[in-house]
């Protein structure tokens, strides 16, 4: 089967995109950058009121964490627009710090969050996409879904995660005509890198980079795509390079940053943000 008979093309102008997470950040830019190739995008956000001012967006409300709030998005935009062509997995949260001081809650936040938003996304969405015989879904995980960093490790335990189970459904999936991606960045300039000294361990983008990078797997519908593509080359990086070495290096650059060089009245707010979602 060729590559076009596999995955048929969805021409974003007038494909119907949504984002979860979308009221901010990379999920804000993810937005934009879609509504600029022509595509009519829904936003859902915990946050409805900055959800709906959104520009050239649709804006609903959305907890991820909760299947049935996702069944709910997915067929107020399917009730409205007749349909689904692109689903763009992007809430997502970053605690920091120690591992053995992280509150049980916070953890099951993250994990909650992070994986299992992804799950309900795509189980809530891919039946429709199937149903069709074409969709495109992006998981944005996160290099730190290949890179282990100190002061993430459940952070790092979710986006792990995410890679594998982006790659199990693509794989599941793959003759049905629906393709589903992973794009992982590096630190981004956001509110979820607050009080955190970029640089080091790995290279900063902008959101709108990543944005470019997600919109950009509706043509190439790549398995994996990393933001810079460079840092693709990590896990044959990290498979031929001894430990020892791997380790002076990462030390060297400071990758200990997220648990040693916090600034937390600089982090206040999106602490205080995140806080209000602990179950």
């Amino acid at each position: 089967m060729r590559f076009g008979e596999r995955y048929p093309a969805i021409d974003p102008r007038g494909a119907v995109v949504v984002i979860t997470g979308g009221a901010r950040g990379i999920g804000r830019a993810t937005a934009a950058e879609f509504a600029a190739r022509g595509a009519t995008v829904c936003v859902g956000d915990l946050d409805t009121a900055l959800a709906s001012r959104v520009p050239d967006a649709h804006g609903f409300p959305l907890d991820v964490t909760v299947r049935a709030s996702f069944d709910a998005f997915a067929a107020a935009v399917t009730e409205r627009f007749g349909r689904i062509d692109v689903l763009v997995n992007n809430a997502g949260v970053m605690p920091l710090g120690d591992f053995l001081e992280e509150p049980d809650e916070v953890g099951r936040t993250t994990v909650d969050v992070n994986v299992h938003g992804l799950v309900h996304g795509l189980r809530s969405v891919l039946p429709g996409m199937i149903a069709r015989g074409r969709g495109h879904v992006v998981n944005v995980a996160s290099m730190a879904g290949k890179i282990p960093l100190p002061g993430m490790a459940v952070y790092n335990a979710s986006k792990f995660a995410a890679v594998g189970l982006t790659a199990a459904v693509r794989r599941e999936y793959a003759a049905t005509g629906v393709s589903v991606s992973a794009v992982l960045p590096s630190a981004v300039r956001t509110e979820l890198a607050a009080g955190v000294r970029l640089g080091g361990a790995l290279p900063t983008v902008d959101p709108e980079v990543v944005a470019r990078a997600i919109a950009g797997t509706l043509r190439t519908r790549r398995a994996e795509t990393a933001v810079p593509r460079w840092l693709g080359t990590w896990d044959l990086l990290a498979a031929l390079t001894p430990e020892r070495v791997m380790s002076l290096a990462r030390a060297w650059i400071g990758d200990d940053r997220a648990l040693t060089q916090l600034d937390p009245a600089a982090r206040a707010a999106y602490v205080r943000r995140i806080s209000a979602q602990l179950r």
